[in-house]
């Protein structure tokens, strides 16, 4: 099973501690992820959550293949609602855009009062998850940030707090732990977004209608990227 699942879905799999007793897997997939825990640890259960039939009978036929059927429940629905509240004290959602997955989170918030930890992969877009921790009093409590053959992704780990959750506008932008810990991925995606960035401003200038206050959003988020990219490779 290691060699089928990703890079990516063995990292989320590593924030899914053993004092975990039920995660949901919502947009399962093939139940790959949940497969995989539940194959390390026997005493794990697990919710594999589905929206299309598709996707969720290929759940089920994994899971009979391994014969996990007394550890993981494959379920066809629409994001949390395949939970009851109280049911998961773990949630893993992965491979969706970051503003899908917070909206997924916000429209089920009702299902979270009683999960420990939320461990999400976005493809793009992990600003919007930041966004849901703050407004929702979440601690981002790890982040990282891999290559996995070629596709660059992003990981974060959140866990319910009573304080007050505070970021910069930098720090929700690029990541407050990616900040603190950078690796040669992060100065890969951020020099790349540059680039991007440098040539959609100089577009915008020369445009017929100039929008000069979404010039001075991106030049704003050019400010950002340059002060942890390149003080960096100056030093």
């Amino acid at each position: 099973m290691n060699e089928l699942l990703s890079k990516r879905l063995r990292r989320v799999a590593y924030y899914i501690h053993d004092d975990i007793k039920v995660i949901a897997d919502i947009g399962s997939d093939h139940a790959y992820l949940p497969c995989y825990v539940c194959l390390q640890n026997p005493d794990l259960f697990a919710i594999a959550g589905e929206v299309n039939e598709g996707p969720y009978l290929a759940a089920k036929k994994q899971v009979e293949k391994y014969e996990l059927e007394n550890q993981i429940d494959v379920r066809l629905g629409d994001g949390l609602s395949v939970l009851d509240k109280g049911e998961a004290d773990c949630i893993t959602i992965a491979g969706m855009g970051g503003t899908l997955i917070a909206k997924i989170l916000a429209d089920g918030k009702d299902k979270l009062p009683h999960v420990k930890r939320l461990v999400l992969q976005p493809n793009i877009d992990a600003h919007a998850i930041r966004e849901f921790a703050v407004e929702e009093k979440y601690e981002i409590i790890a982040e990282e940030i891999i290559d996995d053959e070629g596709y660059i992704y992003e990981i974060l780990v959140l866990e319910p707090t009573i304080n007050m959750v505070n970021y910069s506008e930098k720090e929700m932008y690029l990541g407050p732990h990616l900040i603190e810990n950078k690796n040669e991925v992060f100065y890969e995606k951020w020099q790349h977004v540059l680039n991007k960035k440098y040539k959609i401003i100089d577009q915008m200038k020369n445009a017929q209608n100039i929008n000069y206050e979404k010039i001075d959003y991106f030049s704003k988020q050019v400010q950002w990227i340059e002060e942890e990219i390149e003080n960096d490779n100056n030093s």
